[in-house]
């Protein structure tokens, strides 16, 4: 997993390549979003766009990331996630919790 992360005035985005599953990956997402929400950068936009593969550990670090942002105010927003990720997230009936945007500009400016 590679993990990218850019700062757009005070949204924080954070870019991820690889699949996102039980292991290294998991936790290195994990400890990306504690390090920006123990910042005090609560909000945060996860560009999924070269995210092949997520499994159930990655959808619960998604859910925890996104409970911890809302607890200071902010949110978790997802870039253009994949059809296997929003067929998962549909399936466990988390896709309403999210907003789900097609580029990062979008769910950049969509703070503002």
């Amino acid at each position: 997993m590679d993990i990218d992360i850019r700062k757009f005035g005070d949204v924080q985005v954070v870019r991820l390549r690889g699949s996102l599953t039980l292991g290294a990956p998991v936790d290195d997402l994990r400890q990306t979003l504690d390090n920006a929400i123990g910042a005090g950068d609560a909000r945060l936009v996860l560009n999924l766009s070269d995210v092949r593969f997520i499994d159930s550990s990655g959808i619960g670090t998604l859910v925890k990331g996104l409970t911890s942002s809302k607890r200071l105010g902010g949110s978790l927003k997802l870039v253009n996630p994949s059809k296997l990720a929003v067929q998962t997230l549909k399936m466990c009936h988390l896709l309403p919790l999210f907003d789900v945007y097609d580029e990062e500009q979008q769910a950049v400016e969509s703070y503002n």
